[in-house]
């Protein structure tokens, strides 16, 4: 089994999936510290909630056979539904709804979706179940998104599990490859994407050497 939380890391970009989930690199900075907090506060694990006709679990693990991957859910609810699964100990029968809690605000990417879209499929295979969608919620903007579960994103959670497991079995981590996101990676100054404009390295060190020496 890989983390499920994987996607994200990822569809955002592959060498810093390798790095961290090959590898076993992380650093902190700002974005994945306030990400932990707001994440340590939507688990607490195990708990149990029921108001009305909504019935919420926090923390819950999930896991697919199928895609190889295995993780927790911030929080799924479960909705009153006589179309839905039975629970154990609970009358009556329950729709799935899982919903993740991220920092800042909706991302131009699907990163955040297939993330969500791997929990609901997930769910699906454990429960013997349909979940049509779910929801992301943003610390900046409190509110919540509705993600659709389209047979794209579905297929996109499937191509990628296939792809983070072949790079799993090979041990391969991609090659640096510069790009926007690279100045806010907690993990630039391990990848040091910039190593991919230098011929080797010794004349990356000499540069920067070179930079730090200056007149």
């Amino acid at each position: 089994m890989l983390p499920l939380s994987g996607i994200q890391h990822f569809s955002f970009c592959r060498r810093q999936w390798a790095l961290i989930h090959l590898e076993d690199q992380w650093a902190e900075n700002l974005r994945t510290v306030e990400g932990r907090l707001l994440h340590s506060r939507a688990h607490e694990d195990g708990l149990r909630e029921r108001r009305g006709d909504v019935l919420t679990i926090r923390g819950l693990t999930v896991y697919s056979q199928r895609l190889g991957l295995s993780g927790k859910c911030d929080v799924v609810e479960f909705h009153a539904d006589a179309a839905g699964v039975p629970l154990r100990g609970e009358d009556g029968r329950w729709q799935p709804f899982p919903v993740e809690y991220k920092r800042g605000e909706p991302k131009s990417g699907d990163e955040d979706r297939l993330q969500l879209c791997a929990q609901g499929m997930c769910l699906e295979e454990m429960l013997c179940c349909r979940i049509p969608e779910g929801a992301l919620y943003y610390g900046e903007t409190r509110r919540r998104e509705q993600v659709v579960f389209t047979p794209e994103l579905r297929a996109q959670v499937e191509a990628m599990a296939g792809e983070m497991h072949d790079y799993a079995r090979r041990g391969y981590t991609p090659r640096p490859k510069p790009r926007k996101g690279c100045a806010a990676c907690s993990l630039r100054e391990l990848c040091l994407p910039a190593m991919r404009r230098i011929s080797s390295a010794s004349a990356y060190l000499s540069a920067h050497i070179g930079e730090k020496e200056g007149p």
